[in-house]
């Protein structure tokens, strides 16, 4: 059940909304049906497709005077901001047990860090509006999964960053994280080219279920703090947050059988688990 005072929701008419990662599947999905329904909608992203259904202007989030130009731009084009919108992300095949290299590093820098120079340029725009800020972040940010330990971490960086955010702004600024499982989309690409998939340990969700949870979540007249996605999500985030030996020895089970299946055979950043859990090298 859902309590009316707790479902209302801004007029998105005329809402200015700034979208990161906005050419890709979540970000181009949330613009257009935000600009669909009245806001004025801008998107940033380091390579706009030229065809979204709003403007997205180029900007690399690692870059810190990419991303104070970009969203200078962004800001007069809107002429404020009552929302934004942190969706820009990636993953990628990333081991705990391997030192972190590039991989690792490319995955903090833009998760979490693109997060941090996006926000932070915006700030005093948000605070003048009394606006909005929301992190797309991931089931993964409080049920970490094997073999995607960079990506778990940022997420899970992201949601620590938006706590201190929400003590900092949060007189003027709501600050919302939200936690969707596995959308598909290009950014599963490198892990399952690496032999790494998580298919069968990750079940995913409806790209507009998604969609519609971050566009609720971003006019909602009262903020909530954490949203998650699914009635699934709802449980593993509860489960993650108050019983998390119980969800480590899930994910561990899950993890053994697949690698005795054979799932990651011939992958060679998972040896060690295959290994280890008794599977097909």
């Amino acid at each position: 059940m859902t309590l009316p005072f707790l479902d209302r929701r801004h007029d998105p008419r005329g809402r200015r909304v700034l979208v990161t990662g906005a050419s890709g599947t979540i970000g181009r999905a949330l613009g257009e049906r935000l600009a669909r329904a009245g806001a004025h909608v801008v998107g940033l992203d380091l390579r706009p497709a030229g065809d979204e259904p709003f403007p997205v202007l180029a900007c690399d989030v690692t870059d810190d005077a990419a991303v104070a130009a970009a969203v200078a731009e962004a800001l007069t084009l809107l002429g404020g901001l009552d929302v934004l919108v942190n969706n820009a992300g990636i993953g990628g095949p990333a081991p705990a047990e391997y030192a972190p290299g590039d991989e690792v590093r490319r995955q903090l820098e833009i998760n979490l860090l693109g997060t941090w120079r996006v926000t932070a340029a915006c700030v005093d725009a948000l605070v003048a509006a009394r606006g909005r800020v929301v992190m797309v972040a991931s089931r993964m940010a409080v049920m970490q999964l094997p073999l995607a330990a960079a990506y778990g971490a940022s997420k899970r960086a992201m949601v620590a960053y938006a706590d201190a955010l929400r003590l900092e702004l949060g007189t003027h600024v709501g600050v919302s994280c939200v936690y969707p499982s596995a959308v598909r989309s290009p950014i599963h690409d490198s892990t399952r080219a690496a032999g790494l998939s998580l298919e069968g340990m990750s079940v995913y969700e409806p790209l507009d279920g998604v969609v519609g949870a971050i566009e609720r979540t971003a006019l909602a007249v009262r903020p909530r703090r954490d949203v998650t996605t699914t009635r699934k999500g709802a449980v593993e985030f509860f489960l993650a947050r108050h019983l998390p030996a119980l969800t480590d020895r899930i994910v561990a089970r899950t993890l053994s059988a697949r690698a005795a299946a054979g799932a990651f055979e011939g992958a060679a950043l998972a040896a060690g688990v295959v290994e280890r859990n008794g599977g097909r090298a």
